[in-house]
């Protein structure tokens, strides 16, 4: 049972993976034209935020890409323990792309929010949830207390892929014209975020021990 559960879970991580992927593939290939070639796009169109802050855009889409795809690696527990070393130094890498990611997602997604208000309020409260997790993390690996920092990692990773979340509620909401496609935004923002972090607070309480054993087995199996 555990193995299936840790299955579905790895197979959704890399599904949400994929979806990001696929929107950040989109971006470049709708924008990519237009910032090349100082073609303005229409203000009421999705791309002008893209196109006229490229900066501020691409400094929170890159990293973070390179985020999502490098820290299912880094808590993967046999890799961690096989290649304890890299794990370490590929970690500092890790760790700070997460961090421009999450400074520039303030920067960009605060002020320029598609779906207004209730969006941009989303993005400063998960965005700072997210840095403040990295952020704890690295404190606490430099104080050696390698559980906690897993811990904060792992909490930072479900805000992280979220992102894919999001899309997917966009479109189930727009999709099915429930909502326009700029009034999904919101509260496709704070349904799928939300749902990440509670998400990653089950997982942390299912697993809570060092070894990564689930509670159920703390009694049955010693720790390593």
């Amino acid at each position: 049972m555990t193995r299936a559960i840790e299955t579905l879970v790895w197979a959704g991580v890399f599904v949400l993976i994929t979806i990001v992927l696929v929107f950040a593939g989109i971006r470049v290939g709708t924008d990519g034209p237009l910032i090349v070639t100082g073609t303005p796009s229409e203000r009421d169109a999705f791309e002008w935020r893209y196109v006229t802050y490229p900066w501020l855009a691409y400094l929170h889409i890159v990293p973070g890409i390179l985020y999502l795809v490098g820290a299912p690696l880094q808590l993967w527990r046999r890799f961690r323990e096989r290649h304890f070393t890299f794990h370490r130094r590929f970690g500092r890498v890790v760790l700070s792309l997460g961090l421009v990611s999450g400074v520039f997602a303030l920067a960009f997604g605060v002020p320029f929010a598609y779906g207004g208000a209730w969006q941009s309020l989303a993005t400063a409260v998960f965005g700072s949830w997210f840095l403040v997790s990295l952020m704890l993390a690295y404190r606490a690996i430099r104080g050696r207390r390698v559980r906690m920092h897993r811990r904060w990692m792992m909490r930072a990773f479900a805000v992280g892929l979220g992102v894919g979340m999001i899309r997917v509620w966009v479109g189930i909401l727009a999709g099915s014209q429930l909502l326009p496609l700029e009034q999904s935004f919101a509260p496709a923002f704070w349904v799928g975020l939300s749902m990440h972090v509670l998400a990653g607070e089950a997982w942390l309480w299912w697993r809570p021990n060092a070894d990564g054993l689930p509670r159920n087995a703390k009694a049955d199996q010693p720790s390593k």
